[in-house]
């Protein structure tokens, strides 16, 4: 919010300038800057040709980005999380915190979807890479590992020993799925300058 307003702040100060050196001319309407910093990103498409069951985890696509957050998650592979839809459609994120964000508020993130429409939720076990359904995992909250937003993240495991032996070794707290997707957790987590307008 803050880069728009000293983007129109400085696109309008433009138009002052313009008007007072060419006189009769109207300034221009500064321009809306919310498609140039929100970014849209829609599903990908379920592939048959691909082999893959419509549910079952994808590479992600170099060009996907978060819904959440814009980012590439393809650039930290380890922490990318995917949501895949009943039509077999996928949206990828840079990592768990955003897919559990997106979790929060779908349509505002996704227009034209739902939460009721979500059919699978996989994220990446933190030492295998190995794709494990986002309600099965063990999620360590607070430690010093950072996401790719470098902010505070999820980082999630296959067994509870794993996350276990991460947190004593980094810090943080153990969670499930639920107790990882908490509203006021998520909020102390989410350290992002911009977010989307309600």
């Amino acid at each position: 919010m803050r880069r728009r307003l000293l983007a129109v702040a400085a696109l309008g100060g433009l138009g002052v300038l313009a008007a007072r050196a060419w006189p009769g001319r109207a300034p221009a309407a500064p321009p809306d800057l919310g498609a140039e910093l929100c970014v849209s990103a829609p599903p990908f498409p379920y592939e048959p040709a691909s082999g893959l069951a419509a549910e079952a985890p994808r590479p992600v696509p170099p060009e996907a980005r978060c819904p959440v957050c814009g980012m590439y998650p393809a650039r930290a592979p380890r922490w990318a999380a995917q949501a895949h839809f009943d039509d077999g459609a996928a949206l990828f994120f840079d990592s768990p915190l955003m897919l559990m964000l997106w979790l929060q508020a779908v349509p505002r993130h996704s227009p034209g979807r739902r939460a009721d429409e979500v059919r699978a939720l996989w994220v990446q076990d933190h030492l295998s890479g190995e794709w494990l359904p986002a309600q099965t995992a063990h999620y360590v909250a607070g430690s010093g590992a950072l996401g790719p937003m470098r902010n505070g993240n999820l980082p999630p495991f296959a067994s509870a020993a794993a996350a276990q032996a991460f947190a004593r070794q980094r810090g943080g707290q153990v969670l499930g799925f639920e107790a990882a997707r908490a509203p006021e957790r998520l909020r102390a987590l989410d350290t992002r300058s911009h977010r989307h307008a309600a």
